[in-house]
């Protein structure tokens, strides 16, 4: 069992830079595909970033450029690094870990076996 607690969010300027991270306890989270995805109200959920066990990454088109994602072995955690934070950016962040990968549009995403709550982010005009 794997449970994640994401943290770092919070409200910041246009422009802004932000770290998220995704904490893990109960397993060793360098082990599992680790996606960061994000919800805003009335939309669906999307798929921001993920990484591999083996460390390949991939981003939204929109986010790309903007966002990293990475891992800290030492804190059993994977980072998401958001810069030039725009209004649309706003949503609640939240991280998923998954021992398979499974398709995502053109791409792919971690299979979501475990899933934390989320952190907002809200990114002012």
């Amino acid at each position: 069992q794997v449970h994640l607690v994401e943290s770092g969010g919070g409200l910041v300027q246009a422009g802004g830079s932000l770290t998220l991270s995704c904490t893990a306890s109960g397993s060793t989270l360098s082990s599992y595909h680790v996606g960061w995805y994000r919800q805003a109200p009335g939309k669906q959920r999307e798929l921001v970033a993920a990484i591999s066990n083996r460390g390949t990454t991939n981003y939204a088109g929109s986010v790309k450029g903007r966002f990293t994602i990475s891992r800290d072995n030492a804190k059993n955690s994977v980072n998401l690094q958001v810069n030039i934070l725009k209004p649309e950016d706003t949503a609640i962040y939240i991280c998923n870990a998954g021992s398979l990968v499974t398709p995502y549009g053109r791409t792919w995403q971690p299979s979501g076996d475990y899933w934390g709550q989320g952190t907002q982010v809200t990114v002012s005009s």
